[in-house]
């Protein structure tokens, strides 16, 4: 005999917000860490010349963090991306406004009712989702770009942070 099926609770969807948030809030600053090592002089290095380039990646990588964001926000997804009046010229800029408008977008994630939470929002016609479950999305499709701008870097001749553990130009180094 089939059981009813039943959707998300409340309480599992201001839970799970919480540890996705508090996940992406430690992948952001990874994220950082790779984008400021883009040297500003190679920032037009590509691998392929059917590849973005490290700037367009590394902005395309803050940029649609914010945005899908504050999609969840606004409980609605737009595919409209208007150029920023203070888009970043340079990747000290990128950064700052990265965290700048990161902390702004996940506050306001954080500000969503439990119901907020759970109201579906369709994304593109592919899903229709509860909002909070877009949170997981967002965090595969961030780590997704860092890794591929994480690659670029040291055949730009700049030096690889670590990420998930150390790597040959930030050893990992174990807590005393």
């Amino acid at each position: 005999m089939a059981t009813p099926h039943q959707g998300p609770t409340p309480e599992f969807a201001v839970m799970y917000r919480q540890l996705l948030l508090q996940g992406f809030d430690n992948e952001v600053e990874t994220t950082k860490k790779v984008i400021a090592a883009i040297p500003d002089n190679k920032r037009d290095y590509r691998p392929d010349p059917n590849a973005r380039t490290a700037w367009e990646l590394a902005w395309h990588l803050a940029n649609s963090d914010v945005q899908f964001l504050d999609g969840i926000a606004d409980l609605k997804f737009t595919m409209e991306n208007p150029e920023p009046k203070d888009k970043p010229k340079n990747v000290g800029e990128l950064v700052s406004w990265y965290d700048k408008n990161y902390k702004r977008a996940a506050d306001r994630i954080r500000a969503l009712t439990a119901q907020q939470l759970l109201t579906p929002i369709d994304f593109v016609g592919l899903f229709n989702f509860p909002a909070v479950f877009y949170l997981a999305f967002l965090n595969n499709h961030s780590i997704h770009h860092r890794g591929a701008l994480a690659t670029y870097l040291r055949p730009m001749g700049a030096k690889v942070p670590s990420i998930y553990g150390g790597s040959y130009d930030e050893p990992f180094e174990a807590a005393a």
